[in-house]
């Protein structure tokens, strides 16, 4: 049967009432109820199959309800017939098992028995009966993934990646076979990443809405869901697949960082330099990351963002960091957050220069609250960054004053440092901010007769 018969046939079976289509299936010969049932190339819509030409990424792109995970999983199916090494990563250990392996549109679900692999848990690998393996990641553990080859390669979700070099790993190891390649299925986020991906000429996008996979999907969920975020902001990001490159209640904008711009070879003398750190007490594989931004201020009171040296560091390593780079910029002092810390922070750094002057500070009002003033700063376009700091702006851009750390994936660390930092270069400004606020909310006197 030829790929058109094939559609032709799925497609009258899909306009049969209910009777018709029971007394069709008891009727028909094993082979055509079995091409019913498992047949991807007779199902798929043709956004859905491998596209032809050259490519290494091939990204899907698309809203909720698209088939993305169907795709990747007919994908991974297909794939595991010829390649021996056909490898998994989801966003997080229980997206890789809840919706890659185990869920409605997973692999064990659209493989017929004699094609079904063995899922060992335990092992993080996928057996196939044809001796194929697909070995299970989570891009929570990026580390996981070094020296790891793959022929063949699933990423799901990568968007919400908490860890950017879970991707820069796993491309490392694309490299085994004749055509090494990999599916990414996602909805979009405008992470540096997905920027980065989409722009690759190596990648082959294909872009979908939820619309596409109407027939498949129940109709309350177009009552619910496609009714209440139809023609919003969330709707064209999670419905339309549209890569929206602003979020909506960000204390920083794309733009306005963008504007102030300038070239690091072209900057002022600075009246101040401060080197600010936001430590992380642990080096562990899901440990916060230790922020260490370096930031100025001119004579004309205009602020500079110099450096971005945040990473996942231990206390020893980000104090001798912190150190270097107050060495290396001539700064005045080192400001470092105190409140996970205490005394060990003012140590290792210590340990690391005992001449070096630093300043402790301590957090006593929420994250929003102590940037809400830095972020008015460069809307009254007096802040400047000398170059692209992307891993700093991506936080910056997606930083809200109801930040959820829990949604958010991890802690803003940069975004704390920097604040730090500008905090100590415009203590007057940062004063009045916060007498405002207090006046602001004082209440009302009442009066009594």
């Amino acid at each position: 049967m030829t790929p058109s018969e094939k559609r032709d046939l799925y497609e009258a079976v899909q306009a049969m009432t209910p009777v018709a289509l029971k007394k069709f299936l008891t009727e028909a010969p094993e082979d055509v109820r079995h091409l019913l049932r498992w047949d991807w190339e007779m199902k798929a819509r043709p956004l859905q199959l491998l596209p032809e030409g050259v490519w290494t990424y091939w990204l899907i792109l698309a809203g909720r309800g698209f088939g993305k995970t169907r795709t990747g999983a007919e994908t991974v199916r297909e794939w595991t017939k010829k390649y021996k090494y056909v490898n998994l990563i989801g966003a997080t250990t229980d997206d890789a098992k809840d919706i890659m392996i185990e869920g409605e549109s997973g692999i064990l679900e659209i493989c017929p028995p004699d094609e079904r692999p063995t899922y060992k848990k335990h092992e993080r690998k996928l057996e196939w009966p044809n001796g194929a393996t697909s070995l299970v990641f989570t891009a929570d553990e990026p580390e996981r993934l070094r020296g790891k080859q793959h022929m063949k390669l699933w990423c799901d979700e990568m968007a919400a990646w908490r860890y950017p070099e879970a991707w820069d790993q796993a491309k490392f190891g694309l490299r085994l076979g004749d055509n090494p390649q990999a599916i990414i299925t996602t909805t979009p986020r405008p992470t540096r990443m997905m920027r980065e991906l989409i722009a690759d000429k190596k990648t082959h996008t294909t872009k979908g809405s939820t619309y596409d996979n109407r027939a498949n999907l129940a109709d309350n969920f177009f009552d619910s869901i496609i009714g209440k975020y139809e023609g919003t902001r969330l709707g064209r990001q999670e419905l339309n697949a549209e890569m929206l490159n602003d979020m909506p209640g960000a204390l920083w904008s794309p733009g306005v960082i963008d504007k102030n711009r300038v070239p690091p070879d072209e900057l002022p003398p600075m009246r101040r330099i401060v080197v600010a750190v936001d430590p992380a007490i642990s080096n562990e594989e899901h440990s916060d990351e230790t922020g260490i931004v370096v930031v100025g201020v001119d004579d004309a009171h205009h602020g500079y963002v110099l450096d971005d040296l945040s990473g996942r560091y231990t206390p020893d390593e980000w104090a001798r960091m912190s150190v270097s780079a107050y060495n290396r910029w001539d700064a005045d002092r080192i400001v470092a957050e105190k409140n996970q810390g205490g005394a060990m922070v003012e140590h290792v750094l210590k340990s690391a220069m005992d001449t070096a002057p630093i300043k402790l500070v301590s957090a006593s009002r929420g994250k929003a609250t102590r940037a809400e003033p830095i972020s008015a700063l460069y809307e009254q376009n007096r802040v400047s960054h000398a170059g692209l700091f992307e891993e700093l702006e991506d936080q910056m851009t997606s930083f809200t004053s109801d930040l959820d750390r829990k949604a958010y994936g991890a802690s803003p660390d940069r975004v704390d440092a920097l604040v730090w930092g500008f905090t100590e270069l415009f203590p007057q400004i940062i004063k009045t901010n916060n007498r405002k606020r207090v006046i602001q909310h004082q209440p009302k006197q009442r009066f009594f007769a």
